[in-house]
């Protein structure tokens, strides 16, 4: 990983937006470079008193993981249509008295973005490898 760049919350997708999530929730974050036709990807380090695991972080895409973020922040999270669009979903949390609200293309984009505005604010830090060269 090499240069950081900032970008806007409602820009945010894929990788980018699991990196952003997973630095809003203090976690130990690793970049795997391509393989396979894959592009960059987020992994997380879990380290215990005996063992130590790492695995991929994707939230916005993996119920699994989101589904934990909204039993964590009691978060609300509706699809589309709604009372706001016809075709995004939104998210709401709070978290320490800061609320946000974002939409998304899918619950979990929104969760995550709502996520990563409560936490971080409305712009944040990413690597330029989980970013398309557009938009570097």
């Amino acid at each position: 990983m090499t240069d950081l760049i900032e970008v806007k919350i409602a820009d945010l997708a894929g990788e980018a937006l699991g990196w952003a999530v997973g630095k809003a929730e203090g976690l130990e974050l690793d970049l795997e470079a391509p393989i396979y036709g894959n592009g960059w990807r987020v992994f997380v380090t879990y380290r215990g008193e005996v063992i130590e695991h790492t695995n991929r972080f994707n939230p916005w895409e993996d119920w699994a993981l989101g589904g934990a973020l909204i039993e964590k922040y009691a978060a609300m999270v509706r699809g589309f249509p709604n009372q706001m669009y016809e075709t995004l979903a939104i998210a709401r949390v709070r978290i320490d008295g800061a609320l946000a609200w974002r939409s998304g293309q899918t619950p979990l984009i929104a969760l995550c973005r709502a996520i990563v505005a409560t936490k971080l604010g409305d712009t944040v830090q990413v690597p330029k490898e989980l970013l398309s060269p557009a938009e570097r």
